[in-house]
């Protein structure tokens, strides 16, 4: 190394040395000192003084062997001391000497001829104490042991931060060979991306004294471009024992498998979490599409950027067809999610719209093989299987899929769709712990997913049984203005056994009617049917209300075990009468214009079914304009208010009885009917004319 490229620091100049350096020659006290031919001392230096007791005016012209030899020893050392004289052979080695307190201390010379400008031959010895050389050779040999062997990498560097040493662990740590560090600065070989932090952390070292343990740092070595690496990283001060600055000193640990178990504890409590969530998360509703969204938004952004669900439409419409297993397939697209902006959005399918995707297509592999399919490293070819079409091929190029997952959505055996992943800026491929977790998402997601779209389907069919058992919308009758409505109940498929009907009868009169069979499922609307067609007939011929409610009570006591309330009033254009009878039902509304509405105070009477009692018939008048409202109790009834408190909230919603009769009857449901609701409504309004 030139002096130009490694530039010695003011403390290594000459005439700069301050008074107080300590140097391994000072810790030794090495002592000199020099014999002529008759072997007495001519030259004695302060750590001679030291070493042997003897002040320079005691030592100096005295014999040496007699001043400091045991007289044991003495031919010994004056047959050595001719052999240094006559040859010019050195001779070192360690060699009892007297003190001047009397005691007998071990030490290391190096003994060796000396001539001067005139020819004159002399002795130099150099002298140190043998205990403490050793010790030092020891400490020497052990530092030495340890840096080369130790695992841990460690470094010496200069105030500026260059490099002085470096063990054979810090070579394997940056992959650069020991020698290829000497002079460098640091910045210069370490894989740390915050090297600015180190060097500062390095600088406040030198600065303050204070040791920096621990510090954690993460990089690619360039021994291992592919693979991240850990390291902890310990930073001391060097000083002599006068204090003066070396340098710093700085360790380097590989925890780089901590760091992985600590990234995979991490992952798995993750894994975990996300599992917990979509237990809670996914499946709240009944409902097949709101269940798919929910789906996509657990996964995204934890499993993937971009999360689609799609369902094969045999399968969503309860069809269990299957076509071959390198035909195409029919998905209906149900939810979309991105974890961030993207084209890719672009070329997916829009959720409710159907997508035919050919055999060869990654997804329908999926459903056709009911297996996951992975793609870590996405190629060009793989778009082509992945996209619908050239144009969305184009769009997942654009957006950077980079890795791409599908796994099929399987419940009771049956494939019912894919849940299908991408990653654009999630620069981790999938891997194999990734299929597993999505995997189990898409189980429990499909296990929802099934029991909503069998829900909606027996829905749907209970509800045209429901609608078929209700007559059509009332057609015009002589003095009356009417208006209908049926809702099912929203939290439950089944079938409900609410009713109403409207009978014309003789002289333009007109019945109405309104019924609950208590309970719900395909026996209750049967029951229902039955009580109608049953109504109809005794309508016909023209009885007293309470008569009909009467014959009614006989029939439904010969079916199983069913309670039926009834509410049946017959209105009489010419005369402005309607007789009412009632078997345990809501009692009617009544509205009219410029007086408060109210409730009909009508004998309530037992429900149809209990047998053996009698239905008394009321009279009301209605005048032009009166509107008389007859619902059942899923129109007020709820789990958390008092029904006193429902029917008046009804009555408030009739303060207006020249409202339009349709929007009364939307008013009423929309108002007084919860989301939830577990019961259903049958709702019958009519003006008087």
């Amino acid at each position: 190394m030139t002096a130009e490229s490694f530039p010695p620091s003011k403390s290594d100049q000459y005439g700069s040395e301050s008074p107080g350096r300590t140097t391994l020659l000072d810790v030794l006290s090495v002592a000199a000192l020099v014999l002529d031919t008759e072997g007495r001392i001519v030259f004695w230096t302060p750590q001679a003084e030291d070493l042997f007791g003897y002040s320079a005016e005691e030592a100096l012209g005295k014999p040496a062997a007699r001043l400091i030899i045991h007289h044991e020893h003495l031919q010994a050392v004056v047959k050595l001391f001719a052999e240094v004289l006559e040859t010019g052979r050195s001779w070192a080695g360690a060699f009892p000497i007297r003190h001047k307190d009397g005691s007998t201390r071990l030490m290391e010379f190096r003994n060796m001829r000396l001539l001067d400008d005139l020819g004159d031959v002399y002795a130099l010895g150099l002298a140190a104490d043998h205990t403490l050389l050793q010790r030092v050779e020891t400490d020497l040999a052990l530092c030495e042991r340890l840096i080369n062997q130790s695992p841990i990498g460690l470094a010496l560097m200069d105030p500026e931060l260059r490099y002085l040493l470096v063990n054979p662990a810090l070579e394997r740590i940056d992959g650069i060979p020991a020698e290829d560090h000497i002079g460098r600065h640091l910045r210069q070989t370490l894989p740390f991306p915050e090297m600015d932090t180190v060097e500062s952390c390095l600088r406040q070292v030198l600065t303050t004294g204070t040791p920096l343990l621990d510090q954690y740092h993460v990089g690619r070595p360039p021994a291992e471009p592919d693979h991240e690496h850990a390291w902890s990283l310990s930073f001391y001060r060097l000083e002599d024992p006068s204090g003066r600055v070396l340098g710093a000193a700085m360790s380097v640990v590989d925890v780089t498998e901590r760091h992985r178990a600590a990234i995979e504890a991490d992952r798995a409590r993750r894994r975990l979490a996300l599992i917990a969530e979509a237990s809670t998360r996914v499946g709240t509703t009944l409902e097949v599409q709101h269940t798919a969204r929910e789906l996509a938004e657990v996964a995204s952004p934890e499993l993937a950027d971009i999360v689609a669900v799609d369902v094969l439409d045999s399968a969503l419409a309860c069809r269990r067809t299957r076509n071959a297993d390198n035909g195409p397939e029919l998905f209906r697209a149900l939810a979309i999610k991105a974890a961030h902006p993207s084209v890719a959005l672009r070329a997916a399918d829009p959720p409710g719209d159907l997508a035919s995707y050919e055999g060869d297509r990654l997804v329908t592999l999926c459903v056709h093989t009911g297996r996951p399919v992975l793609v870590r490293h996405v190629e060009e070819n793989d778009l082509r299987r992945i996209a619908r079409d050239a144009e969305a091929t184009a769009l997942l190029a654009r957006a950077g899929v980079h890795s791409y997952l599908a796994v099929p959505l399987i419940a009771h055996g049956e494939v019912l769709g894919a849940l299908d992943l991408k990653r654009t800026r999630n620069p981790s491929p999938f891997d194999d712990d990734d299929v597993v977790l999505a995997t189990e998402l898409a189980s429990r997601a499909a296990v929802a997913i099934d029991n909503a779209r069998w829900f909606q389907s027996v829905r749907n069919t209970a509800l045209t049984l429901q609608r078929s058992l209700l007559p059509d919308h009332p057609p015009h009758h002589t003095g009356l203005e009417l208006a209908s409505r049926y809702q099912p109940a929203q939290a439950t498929s089944e079938v409900g056994g609410d009713w109403y009907d409207v009978i014309p009868l003789t002289g333009d009169k007109t019945a109405l009617v309104v019924g609950d069979v208590m309970g719900n499922g395909i026996d209750a609307a049967a029951t229902m049917g039955r009580l109608r067609t049953a109504t109809c007939a005794y309508a016909d011929l023209d009885l007293d209300p309470g008569e009909v409610l009467q014959h009614l009570d006989k029939i439904t006591c010969d079916l199983e075990h069913y309670i039926v309330t009834c509410l049946y009033a017959v209105f009489d254009p010419h005369t402005g009468k309607c007789r009412m009878a009632n078997a345990g039902h809501m009692p009617p509304a009544l509205a009219r214009p410029g007086r408060d509405p109210v409730l009909l105070d009508l004998p309530t009477g037992a429900p149809l079914g209990v047998g053996g009692v009698t239905f008394e018939t009321t009279m009301t008048e209605l005048g032009a304009g009166d509107l008389l409202i007859l619902y059942t109790d899923g129109l007020v009834e709820t789990r958390q208010h008092p029904i006193d408190e429902r029917l008046n909230a009804l009555l408030s919603f009739l303060d207006e009885p020249e409202r339009p009769l349709e929007e009364t009857c939307d008013l009423l449901l929309y108002g007084l009917r919860h989301p939830d609701d577990h019961d259903d409504v049958a709702l019958l309004v009519a003006r008087a004319l």
